[in-house]
């Protein structure tokens, strides 16, 4: 029994490795322009420290600013580092989730054959009640 296991387990592994292949390589064939290799680098806003298996998702972004069909999904290292090449030049929406932090959100324009971004994540803020008064937060 623990040979099927072992083996399932392996055969999802694979499979998980070849759908992610596939998918980059299908949104790097949608524009046959030059490529480049992008960078992501995550870390705490308040300490500048890395943070660590952050998910950093990746969208083509249209022409008309919509995120399109086809993400990629990487996840960071100790360093807070994530990095993929075969990124079609273009614009891109990159968000970035993790645990007891704000989720991160932005578009980038990828020009060169290197691009490298550094997000800073927020600690969460308060959420808005409306049992609080919020008379002396009103803008004037």
């Amino acid at each position: 029994m623990r040979k099927r296991a072992k083996l399932l387990a392996f055969g999802a592994a694979a499979l998980v490795a070849l759908g992610l292949a596939a998918a980059g390589r299908a949104w790097a064939q949608d524009d046959e322009g030059p490529m480049a290799s992008v960078k992501v680098v995550v870390v705490r806003e308040a300490s500048g420290k890395p943070v660590k298996d952050a998910k950093v998702v990746l969208h083509p972004v249209n022409r008309k600013g919509k995120a399109t069909k086809g993400e990629l999904d990487l996840k960071t290292d100790a360093e807070g580092r994530a990095s993929v090449d075969g990124i079609p030049y273009g614009s891109i929406e990159v968000q970035v989730l993790a645990p007891g932090l704000q989720t991160f959100g932005a578009d980038y324009e990828v020009k060169q054959a290197e691009v490298e971004i550094t997000v800073k994540l927020k600690r969460p803020g308060g959420q808005y009640s409306t049992y609080e008064n919020h008379d002396d937060k009103k803008p004037q």
